[in-house]
Formats: C-alpha cells, structure tokens, sequence
C-alpha cells in the first residue's frame, strides 16, 4: 500500500537517508533505521528507491542538482564556477557529502563538478594571454578537490577563520575568499614559467 503524500515522503526519506549516512556511512545505516528517522514504513523507503544503493544514487543525484544550481547562480552572477564548486561543501548536506568523500563516494558528483569545471575553465582559456599547459580536466579535477576539502576540513577551516564556515557568516566569508584568491593570482607569469622550467629540469 502506498501512503498519502508520496512526493513529500520521498523528499523525507532522502534527506533522513542523508543524515543517517553522513552520522553512521553507508555500511552503518539500515533501511529500517532511515525509514524511522523519515517516519514512514520500510516498505514505503523500498517502494519508492528500491534498495539502499538505489537511495544513496538519489542523495547523489539530488546533489548534483543543487550544484548545478549553484553553477547556474555563479555564472548569472559572474562569481565563476570555482566559487559555486566550494560553496556546495556549506549546504546543508555537508555531513553526508564529508562522509562520502571520506569513504570513496560521491562519484556522481565529483565528476559532474569536474565536467562544469573544465567548461567554465575551457571558456576561460579562450581569453588568456598565454596557453594553458594543463588540460581543462586536470585544472577542473584538482580544483574541485580543493573546494571539496572544506567539507572534510570544515572544523579546521572554521577554526583559522574565527567562524563556522557552515554558517551564514561563514559561508560570506568563505565566498569573498574564493573571489579574492581567483582574482588575484599568486604567481607572475614569469615565476610560473620558472616554476615549470624547474619541474622540467627535475624529471
């Protein structure tokens, strides 16, 4: 049988599943025990997902779309792709995406974060004076661990910034940072030529 309100039912069971796999991982979390924390019945969680692999690959697709969100915001904003990767680890599903990250998982996401990152990048390089020697994917693939990272160091980054980076104040913060460190490069084009040279002259 299934119960009343099935679309609000399932928006519950995800993010009770969320929550569960973020406190305990995913091996730890039992369908019966998301089902209690939804307030539904077990039945309901596998008519609608079907299996607990089944309901984590909607927690993922569910994050890929609020990064393609935020993706969409950025670039409407001309805040970049970069700015809208990081603030995806100060959502509100920061402990689910921390323990993903931790146990290997999160593919989906990653790697949609990768494939917008290396188009914005792509875009980028059309305009710069000098040609990139690394491929829009590889750029696209480190940066987007650098922004993850801040889900899993969160408690670190919090601690040298003198706010939670998951609050409201922290999450401004955090955006004005990733504005200023884009903008201005820390490298001259001459000491990166260098710095290429002298990992040549190494290998």
């Amino acid at each position: 049988m299934v119960e009343p309100d099935d679309l609000t039912a399932r928006a519950r069971i995800r993010d009770a599943a969320m929550q569960l796999f973020g406190e305990r991982g995913f091996e730890g979390t039992t369908v019966r025990g998301i089902a209690e924390a939804a307030g539904v019945s077990s039945g309901l969680v596998r008519h609608h997902f079907g299996s607990k692999q089944a309901l984590r690959e909607a927690c993922d697709a569910h994050l890929v779309k609020l990064i393609h969100r935020l993706n969409d915001q950025a670039l409407a904003g001309a805040g970049g792709n970069h700015v809208a990767a990081a603030r995806i680890a100060v959502g509100p599903y920061q402990g689910y995406l921390a323990r993903a990250l931790v146990d290997g998982g999160a593919a989906p996401l990653f790697d949609e974060m990768v494939r917008l990152g290396a188009q914005w990048l792509a875009d980028v390089d059309r305009t710069r004076p000098d040609a990139p020697d690394v491929a829009p994917e590889v750029r696209a693939a480190v940066s987007t661990a650098m922004a993850l990272s801040i889900t899993v160091l969160h408690e670190h980054v919090s601690r040298a910034m003198g706010v939670d980076v998951f609050s409201p104040e922290g999450d401004v913060l955090l955006a004005r940072a990733l504005i200023d460190l884009y903008s201005h490069p820390m490298l001259s084009a001459e000491d990166a030529r260098k710095a290429l040279d002298g990992i040549e002259q190494h290998r």
